[in-house]
């Protein structure tokens, strides 16, 4: 089985800052991309952050300079560091990761808990 365990959410003022870390674990073969996912209630969930296993980056326009992704290919984990945070960010973040398990030829993507970033002054 492959789990992936985010951490680091919790509230934070408008302007300030904070760090989620997503570590996958599990009988692992390989790591493709992975990347942070975010969705408020009756919004579609969008694509904030994408690292490459090779460390290529993309970013959502709503967040390109103020987010940084980053990624530990040696541990299996992603962080998302958000700057500048507004009230527009107020979401529930999800972390996916695209895996292949040891025991499987296929590649799957694989979604974490789920961590709410409550943004409020």
């Amino acid at each position: 089985q492959v789990q992936l365990v985010e951490s680091g959410g919790g509230l934070v003022q408008p302007g300030g800052s904070l760090r989620l870390s997503c570590a996958a674990s599990g009988s692992i073969f390989s790591i493709d991309d992975m990347g942070w996912y975010r969705q408020s209630p009756g919004k579609q969930r969008e694509l904030a952050a994408v690292i490459s296993s090779g460390g290529r980056t993309t970013y959502a326009d709503s967040v390109q300079g103020r987010f940084t992704i980053s990624r530990v290919n040696a541990k299996n984990t992603v962080y998302l560091q958000m700057n500048s945070l507004k009230s527009d960010d107020t979401t529930i973040y999800s972390c996916h990761a695209r895996i292949r398990r040891k025991v499987a030829t296929n590649w799957r993507i694989y979604w974490g808990q789920g961590t709410q970033v409550p943004i409020s002054s």
